[in-house]
């Protein structure tokens, strides 16, 4: 099995039409935690078809896609994650960050 890492993807999209492509696009990748914020557990793999497939989806000179890297969903990296107020539903099929 190919080895995953934890990412927070966000977006920031300036039109209804690109606003749905790229939801509906990030959202068969992650969970989202909130409006436009995603938890996604991917492979090296993944992470690329990812960014391919946003490239083509957004305008560069208009919208902004950020990608964080948070290290292995399990481990010291992953603890450095913290909420305040009510936890986000996250995915439990792969280890979780708590």
């Amino acid at each position: 099995m190919a080895e995953r890492t934890r990412y927070i993807v966000t977006y920031d999209i300036r039109t209804p039409k690109r606003l749905r492509k790229v939801h509906g696009l990030v959202t068969d990748f992650g969970e989202r935690l909130q409006y436009s914020v995603y938890i996604c557990d991917l492979t090296k793999m993944e992470l690329i078809d990812l960014r391919r497939q946003l490239r083509e989806e957004i305008e560069l000179e208009e919208d902004s896609v950020s990608i964080f890297d948070l290290g292995p969903p399990a481990g010291r990296l992953a603890t450095k994650v913290e909420h305040l107020g009510t936890e986000p539903d996250l995915p439990t099929t792969e280890p979780e960050i708590w």
